[in-house]
């Protein structure tokens, strides 16, 4: 028995050893590092940003890490006008905007985007028919799709939003968005927003998704990581860090440091899906 005892407690400092290990490891390439990096750009990559950043600059606080939103769009421009080190998008820069700002492009992520009520609406299932002509306007009242007789409130982002791009393309089928709408400019304003709102629908990032507000099954397909991960849940993206170039020196290094086996946990922890298994 004291053997058994003695071998697992050997075991446990090993593993602990080695995730030590592991960690420090990613963070190696940030020492004598000094400097900043200035990101900006798509919400939803925000959570992730700020945890790589935080790790990072917990290090070596010789480093100074700022991040910002704006959306996909202001992201791009951001990095390609050079106001910016790095632009999060939720899309892919379109080849103008690649050609214009020489931008290069890194996919750490894949992301779902969600279907999100009230807590307090009973609505838990939509068909992509249902969703296209509520957000077109046909479909005005909660009643018709099983809910309260209770007018619906539409919810949704600007045209810079890479999370609105991917809900119009594959949600909606490119379809048109009521001009009623009301505008949110980002993925905490619209979690914000719906929660308040008990008649409210909108779209976030899966990885927004907590209990101040109710998913929405698309087509019968619950909107979680994994499902976001099989494939079968069809409101799905990339997530992108660009750069004006190649990145060189410092702002390299955080990038690579999203692609480290430490960087793709946390991708994971925030609810994303990450490019690298392991």
């Amino acid at each position: 028995m004291k053997t058994k005892k003695k071998f697992i407690v050997c075991v446990s400092a090993i593993i602990l050893t080695l995730s030590i290990n592991s960690f420090a490891g990613s963070m190696d390439m940030f020492n004598n590092e000094k400097g900043a990096i200035r990101i900006a750009g798509g919400t939803a990559h925000i959570p992730v940003m700020k945890e790589a950043a935080a790790r990072i600059m917990t290090q070596n606080p010789d480093i100074h890490i700022s991040i910002a939103g704006g959306g996909s769009g202001a992201g791009i421009k951001q990095a390609g006008e050079g106001l910016v080190d790095i632009g999060n998008s939720g899309r892919k820069a379109t080849k103008k905007e690649i050609t214009r700002f020489n931008l290069k492009m890194f996919k750490w992520a894949v992301d779902g985007v969600g279907i999100v009520v009230n807590p307090a609406n009973r609505v838990r299932t939509l068909s992509q028919v249902q969703v296209a002509a509520i957000f077109r306007g046909d479909i005005t009242n909660w009643q018709k799709v099983g809910g309260y007789n209770k007018r619906i409130n539409l919810y949704t982002r600007d045209n810079a939003s890479g999370t609105r791009a991917v809900f119009w393309k594959k949600a909606l089928k490119k379809g048109k968005i009521a001009a009623n709408a009301n505008f949110v400019v980002s993925n905490g304003a619209m979690k914000a927003a719906v929660s308040q709102d008990p008649y409210a629908i909108g779209y976030v990032s899966v990885g927004h998704i907590d209990s101040s507000i109710a998913a929405v099954a698309f087509n019968g397909i619950q909107p979680v990581l994994a499902n976001v991960q099989s494939g079968r849940y069809p409101i799905a993206r990339g997530l992108y860090s660009n750069t004006k170039g190649r990145p060189t020196g410092l702002v390299k290094k955080f990038i690579d440091y999203l692609f480290t086996e430490e960087g793709q946990k946390i991708v994971t922890q925030k609810g994303f899906v990450p490019v690298k298994y392991f």
